[in-house]
């Protein structure tokens, strides 16, 4: 089979199409053949070596996709090969085949394209924890999204709404506000300039639009550098839920400024929330039963073919993009 891989940490022009093995199907597991996988920074973190990888070069990136079974191992029960399916965490899905545990096998509806299931399964997947365990979105709330244009941002975007939630966003540039506001955010605003006096000021935006100028109930922090503006945007008793660190390394948080305003901050991680096939099937039936409802669009994603995933490495590095990338063996 082609696979996209590297030998060694670095920049995009590490990655290369190779043709290896055939993954061997093994008892509890199966065999997919991808038709759409999705790209992620997790991706990128482990290809500078940020992120650890297991085994020797050359390696394999790719964490999530979508496509058709072809084999399925032995003790497999309710999965057959023809299956359509999605997965959200198997490794190595950057190739042609895919070996893929069966209690990480996600079935998709006849209506969801295996290139919707590989932009929606691990970023829906992560806005629904979040609204639904981290934080538990009500109507009324005010709701303070960072990175508002993003993948995760735009779905938690429109979940926060139809809890019945108003929505402040965050974002970089005048055309990723749009893409924001399009998503259905009530205001979206600028991080700035990159120079502190311009940064700063944002958080007392938040709290002017917020209700009766208290500050947002909660924010939802996937930049991580911004962690202590998020605070100051939120109102006491309030919640900052970290969840990504996507601008660099949050700042070390002393726990009496949190006891001096009632402040709750918690940490958010997909796999702590996902520890069953019964939950995957779950949260994705609920994403999936959104999208065919009308009720959760989902950004057409930007297609490259597997062969050129150093290009579609390069376009998610330089931040232009919006929404999802996939690559299509």
């Amino acid at each position: 089979m082609k696979a996209l891989v590297f030998r060694e940490f670095g920049g995009p022009e590490v990655l290369h199409i190779s043709e290896i093995e055939d993954p061997a199907v093994s008892a509890g597991s199966v065999i997919v053949r991808t038709k759409a996988v999705g790209l992620n920074f997790a991706d990128i973190y482990r290809r500078k070596d940020n992120y650890h990888l297991a085994g020797e070069a050359p390696w394999i990136l790719g964490y999530e996709g979508a496509g058709i079974v072809e084999s399925v191992g032995e003790g497999v029960a309710g999965i057959r090969v023809g299956d359509r399916v999605g997965f959200a965490d198997a490794p190595h899905a950057n190739a042609e085949l895919v070996a893929v545990g069966a209690d990480r096998v996600i079935p998709l509806p006849p209506d969801i394209p295996f290139e919707l299931a590989a932009s929606v399964l691990l970023q829906g997947l992560t806005a629904h924890y979040l609204v639904h365990d981290s934080y538990v979105v009500r109507e009324g709330d005010d709701v303070l999204v960072h990175a508002a244009a993003g993948g995760v941002g735009q779905l938690l975007v429109q979940l926060c709404k139809s809890k019945g939630a108003r929505v402040i966003g965050l974002t970089s540039s005048e055309d990723k506000k749009r893409v924001a506001l399009n998503a259905g955010a009530d205001e979206v605003l600028l991080y700035g300039d990159q120079n502190a006096e311009a940064d700063a000021s944002w958080p007392q935006a938040v709290r002017a639009w917020s209700s009766g100028g208290k500050g947002a109930n909660v924010a939802y922090d996937s930049v991580g550098s911004t962690l202590m503006d998020s605070f100051n945007s939120v109102r006491e008793k309030g919640t900052v839920v970290f969840y990504g660190m996507a601008g660099g390394d949050p700042p070390r948080i002393d726990p009496r400024m949190l006891m001096d305003s009632s402040l709750t901050l918690t940490g958010g991680d997909l796999w702590n929330h996902v520890t069953s096939r019964e939950e995957r099937t779950r949260r994705a039936g609920e994403l999936f039963g959104d999208i065919a409802a009308g009720k959760l669009r989902v950004e057409a994603p930007t297609v490259f073919p597997l062969s050129e995933g150093a290009d579609a490495h390069r376009l998610m590095e330089s931040r232009r993009s919006t929404g999802k990338i996939i690559l299509v063996p």
